[in-house]
């Protein structure tokens, strides 16, 4: 675990005894070992091996784009030590989802290509399995809930796929893509719960360690887990000095409660708008090389994922969904606490522009970006314009103002004034209300 564990409520678990790079394969054994109730409980699999993160790697080659990795100068100066961000928002399809969809069909027999293949998501899987199976010629179908934003139901239709809407939430969804294969034969493809996924995702560890051989430290988001499995056993099995961070949403953390029990545990509370890691419970196979090599997985609130959300746009110029700045929330909410250099994998740009709209909003009120202003004037002609007269020399940027006449506690020539103001950060709101005070405005909130 990092040396400097984060901040109480954060702490899920007790730090454990680093492994060498041979307990790697073992771990991912015992992990398909505990798969008694996922999706390869059927058929015990063999160990999970780098030798098969290799194989995958050579097999998404001219398939998935080798994403750049690129330096992050506000971060490095937080952290302290060199961040780079591995941008898999570039990834074809958006995000790296890709990478596991494609080895996970390519692995099929030929009856099962014929059969064809069923998945459920509400993005970034659905997208990637759509186009994996074009690219390897296999039928597809993708139930998405009712609910999913159009952008990405349209690019999964693009990619090839036949989308169904079903349900409203994603277990609904889940449920009738998992009668649709039982009654058609179609292969389902599991997001995150299977070996040749796991296999596949862990190909950007590969990459990380070839582009940044320095590296001590990789960041990267967790939903049910089939990243993080995936490139901590890559890693720690070349590179076991390099440790591997996960982070959850606080609103939908299941790794926590289950690293503390020692096995997957469900939660039925998830309240987060990063849908890309908003899981319920943790993978059968994943959660074992998670619970074994994965140093330490901690949480980040919702104005944290805001605030990241913000700089990604801002400092690094990456449109990036919420689920894939969840690294970036963490290296803001204590960049003491990782040693570098560091890698921050940004593991998707699918975010829906309405959310994103609201996001950047909710991001610039936490960071102190705008100012609500509610005043009384005297209701006669040039009042208002007076008022801008004040703010405008404050430099505040007038966003809207609204009035209130209606009010019993207004005598009858007030009227009430609320203004939204941009500005330049706290120290300029502190600015704008003493150029208020100073030209003898009463600030009511």
């Amino acid at each position: 675990m990092a040396d400097h564990p984060p901040r109480e409520p954060r702490t899920p678990r007790t730090p454990r005894a680093r492994r060498t790079p041979h307990d790697a394969p073992a771990a991912a054994a015992s992990a398909d070992a505990a798969a008694t109730s996922g999706p390869d409980a059927e058929d015990p699999i063999a160990a999970i091996t780098v030798d098969d993160v290799r194989e995958a790697h050579k097999l998404l080659s001219g398939v998935s784009r080798a994403t750049p990795l690129e330096g992050s100068r506000y971060l490095s100066g937080l952290v302290g030590s060199p961040v780079h961000l591995k941008c898999e928002n570039l990834q074809r399809t958006g995000s790296f989802k890709i990478r596991g969809a494609y080895v996970r069909i390519s692995g099929l027999s030929p009856q099962e290509r014929a059969a064809g293949v069923v998945a459920a998501s509400a993005g970034n899987h659905a997208q990637g399995v759509a186009l994996a199976a074009s690219l390897l010629g296999v039928r597809s179908t993708v139930y998405m809930p009712v609910g999913a934003p159009l952008p990405k139901v349209a690019a999964t239709r693009e990619y090839g796929a036949e989308v169904r809407l079903h349900g409203q939430v994603v277990d609904e969804t889940l449920a009738a893509a998992q009668e649709y294969a039982r009654e058609t034969g179609a292969v389902f493809i599991h997001p995150f719960d299977h070996r040749d996924i796991i296999a596949g995702q862990g190909t950007l560890g590969l990459e990380i360690l070839e582009q940044c051989p320095e590296v001590r430290s990789i960041v990267l988001g967790v939903g049910g887990g089939g990243l993080a499995a995936g490139v901590a056993l890559a890693v720690k099995t070349l590179r076991p000095d390099v440790k591997v961070i996960g982070v959850q949403a606080a609103g939908a953390a299941c790794y926590p409660p289950s690293l503390e029990a020692g096995h997957p545990v469900a939660i039925e509370s998830l309240t987060t708008m990063a849908d890309g890691i908003k899981v319920g419970r943790p993978g059968d196979v994943p959660f074992r090389i998670v619970h074994e090599l994965v140093d330490e997985v901690r949480t980040v609130t919702e104005d944290e994922l805001s605030s990241a959300l913000l700089l990604c746009l801002e400092r690094a110029k990456m449109v990036v969904e919420p689920a894939g700045a969840s690294p970036v929330a963490a290296l803001l909410s204590h960049p003491e606490t990782f040693e570098g250099p560091v890698v921050a994998v940004l593991s998707g740009g699918n975010v829906d522009p309405l959310l994103m709209q609201r996001v950047l909003r909710h991001g610039m009120a936490a960071a102190g970006r705008y100012l609500s202003l509610r005043l009384r004037l005297t209701d006669r002609p040039g009042a208002l314009a007076t008022l801008l007269g004040v703010l405008s020399e404050a430099d505040a940027n007038v966003l809207d103002v609204g009035h209130v006449r209606l009010d019993p506690r207004l005598g009858l020539t007030e009227v009430e004034v609320e203004i939204q103001v941009e500005t330049k950060g706290p120290e300029h709101c502190a600015e704008v209300s003493a150029a208020l005070r100073a030209a003898g405005y009463c600030v009511i909130a």
